[in-house]
């Protein structure tokens, strides 16, 4: 189990290494391009070299790319669902290149409308990214808080968008902030295990390949999506030594996205407290 951080890649994608060797992160996420803007520039092959030399030499686990906020493959808006696809193929293009694990998204909004009513457009928009970038990278789902008409809170509607895209390339990013507030209890043991269980029939654990370790500001349930530090929130850190104790968690990447304890992101504090964690539940084995 690695434990990693999102990190910056400003200044070109070999920074972004360092920058995670600095607080111990031993796998990394990054953006691709400006999470709040569609334009898009593709890494220059010379620093793409660069970064996988650098990720060699530090020993770093997984890569992931985070796509950007803007992406709506279940808008009604033509132009908009264009360009998720367009955006979505840029960075998981770049993730094949950098020989990276992935793309995680976030599957957005139906806007209204119901999931049914989007669920064939979704899966469309899915497999023209699949298609249009052959390879290993995976392309990650990741559920959401609940809030609004956020699609994939239930684990019902990421398993049935996956088993109808049908490809082995699209997996799922479990952010436990946004499990805790779609009201999965994740520290207490048995409603853990019944969250494994509900996961493993709806999608199939072999499908877990990311996870999104944050603490929640706000209650079990509430649908908001809100990261706290690890051991300041809702979960605490017992719930992340139970997440760790499970055999579903153990070859999974765990990627901070945390406000870090001085607001500047993950940070190496955060990452301690992972590894802390990740110790306690070695030694009781």
């Amino acid at each position: 189990m690695h434990i990693g951080a999102h990190v910056s890649a400003a200044g070109g994608l070999p920074k972004a290494v360092g920058r995670a060797v600095d607080i111990g992160a031993e796998a990394m996420q990054i953006f691709a391009s400006s999470p709040r803007a569609w334009r898009f520039k593709p890494p220059e092959d010379v620093l793409v070299e660069k970064f996988k030399e650098a990720s060699e030499e530090a020993g770093m686990g997984p890569t992931v790319f985070h796509g950007i906020y803007l992406c709506s493959l279940g808008s009604q808006d033509e132009a908009l669902v264009e360009r998720s696809i367009e955006s979505l193929t840029n960075h998981l293009q770049t993730a094949e290149r950098c020989a990276a694990l992935g793309v995680i998204f976030h599957p957005a909004s139906h806007r209204g409308v119901g999931f049914e009513a989007v669920l064939d457009q979704f899966v469309e928009g899915v497999k023209k990214v699949l298609d249009a970038v052959p390879g290993d990278a995976l392309l990650m789902l990741e559920n959401s808080a609940g809030a609004g008409d956020h699609i994939g809170s239930k684990f019902s509607e990421l398993g049935a968008i996956i088993e109808r895209v049908g490809s082995e390339r699209l997996h799922v990013c479990l952010d436990t902030q946004h499990a805790w507030a779609a009201g999965y209890e994740l520290n207490n043991a048995e409603k853990l295990d019944e969250m494994l269980g509900e996961f493993d029939k709806e999608i199939g654990l072999d499908r877990l390949s990311a996870i999104h370790a944050n603490d929640s500001m706000r209650p079990l349930g509430s649908a908001v999506d809100r990261h706290d530090n690890i051991g300041e929130g809702e979960i605490g850190t017992a719930g992340f030594e139970l997440m760790m104790s499970r055999p579903a968690f153990a070859n999974v990447p765990m990627y901070l996205e945390v406000p870090g304890f001085k607001k500047d992101g993950p940070d190496k504090k955060n990452v301690n407290l992972m590894k802390k964690a990740r110790k306690t539940v070695g030694a009781s084995r």
